[in-house]
């Protein structure tokens, strides 16, 4: 995808989002809830103007950082290679963020739902594209795993990568079953996010030091010289 298609996808995104919450004005109590604990139950409340508004402007700040990253990082010339599924993953983020935020506007509207039930999917399908965008990307400062030592060694970051990305593709997966699975699925959302945060940085440590002991044997000097 394009970054201009990219950019007028969020635009209109945006607009819709914010139009329809001004539409909804009315009709939303002045105590909007915004958060939902591990029972569904709420446990947070926002005033309406910011329960219809600061989502938005979040999402908005989200996508300029985004739309910024590639500009700032002095390895732009490696995001550039994966620049297309890089927008789409951008484009999927806004769309999941806005997808939340009309769940919100939905149940203050007095329509009742599991709200866990109807996020899970949309975090599995964030998950699987994020293991997609994982597995083209290339050594930056900014975009994929990471970790000291994927950033000091090609070889690391290419294999963490590779790895990483069928983590998190197996993730989403799963993350999306749970949703028609009976019962809480909040044990396996946060199995799957330890899973995702600490396997790739321990994979990334153990890659690292098995090539430097490599480059200390006989064989490995006479590679290098």
């Amino acid at each position: 995808m394009s970054t201009r298609m990219t950019l007028i996808l969020i635009v209109v995104m945006l607009l819709a989002a914010m139009v329809s919450g001004w539409l909804l004005w009315d009709r939303l109590p002045a105590q909007m809830a915004s958060h939902w604990n591990a029972a569904d139950e709420v446990d947070g409340y926002l005033p309406r103007f910011w329960g219809v508004f600061l989502m938005p402007i979040l999402t908005l700040v989200m996508a300029a950082l985004f739309l910024v990253i590639p500009r700032i990082d002095p390895l732009r010339d490696n995001i550039a290679r994966f620049r297309g599924v890089f927008n789409w993953f951008i484009v999927i983020v806004i769309a999941f963020l806005l997808y939340v935020y009309a769940l919100t506007l939905i149940y203050n509207l007095g329509i009742p739902f599991r709200m866990s039930r109807m996020m899970l999917p949309a975090m599995g399908v964030l998950l699987y594209f994020a293991g997609e965008l994982v597995r083209q990307a290339r050594r930056n400062w900014f975009i994929g795993i990471r970790t000291p030592w994927t950033l000091s060694d090609e070889r690391v970051w290419a294999e963490t990568h590779r790895f990483g990305s069928l983590l998190f593709k197996a993730a989403g997966v799963l993350i999306f079953i749970s949703a028609f699975l009976p019962g809480s699925a909040a044990w396996v959302v946060l199995g799957m996010v330890l899973l995702i945060a600490f396997v790739p940085l321990g994979y990334s440590y153990w890659l690292y030091e098995r090539y430097r002991r490599e480059a200390c044997t006989p064989q490995g000097k006479e590679e290098r010289e």
